[in-house]
C-alpha cells in the first residue's frame, strides 16, 4: 500500500527520506527507505524488535548517519541544524542521577535555548504537577522509580515546546495508569501542532495514538498508510465460520442481520457482510442461531 514515500516532496514536510540505507558490517539495518512525514502528522513506527525502527530514528536524530540516500529534518540537512526545535525520548532511558529533579530539568531546558529565571522555574514546577510528580522537585533523580524517571525524561523532551517530537518505545516500564496519562500528554502535544513519531512493537498502542502507520520489517518498509486506509483494506467483509454438522445451513445463515450472502465452502460457511455491519455482531448472532 503506497504512502507518501514515492510522492512529490513538499516544502512543508517535516521529514524527507529518500533511499536511505544503513549498514553495520555485512548487516543491512535499513535498506532503501523512502518516507515523507508532513508537518503536524502523528506517525507510528511499528515492527518487531530488530526491524530497523530505532536505527531509522537515530538517523533522523543525526546520532548515526546513513550510508546512502538523502535525509532532511525540518527543512535542514540534518537534525543537528534543528536540534533546538526537536524533542527526543530515546529507548534507552537516562537522567543525571545525582542531580535534583528540578535542577536536571532546568539544565535540559537551557541546553534547548530556554533562559534561566522565575518563568523557567514555574514551567518546571507546572510540568512536574502535570505528570503527578509535584513532590519530587527537590529529590535526586536516582531516588525516583524507573517510571518516575521516565516521566521526568519526557518533560525534558517537551519543555522547550518542540516542533518535532520523537518517542521511542515510550510506554516501556509504565503501569496502565501511567500509560493512560502519557497518552493524554502525547495527544496534547499533537493537538498544539507538533509533528510526532511514535515507535513501538505493539500495534494496539499505535492504533490508540497515531493517524498513520509505517511498518518496518528487516529494515524494509512493508506498510505506509493512514489508519483509515488500513482499516478499509483489512476490515473483514467476509468471515468464515465452522459449525457443528446439521446445526445450520447457508439459507438460514443468510437471513442473519448484517449478512449479505452465505455459502457453504468445504466444511465451513463463508459469510459476505454488508458494508455497515460489524463482524463481531454477526459472529455473535451466528453462535446464537
Amino acid at each position: 500500500m503506497p504512502g507518501r514515500g514515492n510522492q512529490e516532496l513538499g516544502l512543508s514536510d517535516a521529514i524527507q527520506m529518500q533511499h536511505i540505507v544503513k549498514r553495520f558490517g555485512d548487516k543491512v539495518a535499513v535498506g532503501g527507505l523512502d518516507l515523507v512525514l508532513p508537518s503536524g502528522a502523528l506517525y507510528g513506527f511499528i515492527g518487531p524488535n530488530g526491524a530497523g525502527k530505532t536505527t531509522t530514528i537515530r538517523m533522523i536524530m543525526s546520532i548515526i548517519f546513513p550510508d546512502e540516500g538523502h535525509l532532511s529534518v525540518l527543512g535542514k540537512k540534518s537534525a543537528t541544524e534543528s536540534k533546538d526545535r526537536i524533542g527526543y525520548l530515546p529507548e534507552e532511558r537516562g537522567v543525571y542521577k545525582k542531580m535534583k529533579v528540578a535542577g536536571f530539568l532546568k539544565h535540559m531546558a537551557k541546553l534547548k535555548g530556554l533562559h534561566a529565571g522565575a518563568s523557567l522555574t514555574q514551567k518546571v514546577n507546572d510540568w512536574l504537577e502535570r505528570v503527578e510528580l509535584g513532590e519530587v522537585a527537590a529529590k535526586k533523580c536516582e531516588e525516583l522509580s524507573k517510571g518516575m524517571q521516565q516521566k521526568v525524561q519526557y518533560i525534558a523532551s517537551v519543555i522547550h515546546e518542540p516542533e518535532l517530537l520523537i518517542l521511542d518505545e515510550p510506554f516501556s516500564g509504565l503501569d496502565p495508569v501511567n500509560q493512560r496519562l502519557m497518552r493524554e500528554l502525547f495527544r496534547e502535544q499533537h493537538d498544539r501542532g507538533t509533528t510526532m513519531i511514535f515507535s513501538t512493537h505493539v500495534m494496539q498502542q499505535a492504533e490508540q495514538l497515531c493517524d498513520h502507520i509505517v511498518m518496518l520489517n528487516k529494515g524494509e518498509k512493508v506498510l505506509d498508510a493512514s489508519l483509515d486506509e488500513i482499516r478499509a483494506q483489512h476490515d473483514p467483509r467476509t468471515i468464515a465460520v465452522e459449525l457443528p454438522t446439521g446445526s445450520a445451513d447457508a439459507d438460514r445463515l443468510q437471513h442473519i442481520s448484517g449478512v449479505k450472502h452465505a455459502a457453504s465452502v468445504d466444511s465451513q460457511f463463508e459469510l459476505s457482510l454488508h458494508d455497515d455491519s460489524q463482524p463481531q455482531d454477526v459472529i455473535r448472532e451466528v453462535v446464537a442461531a
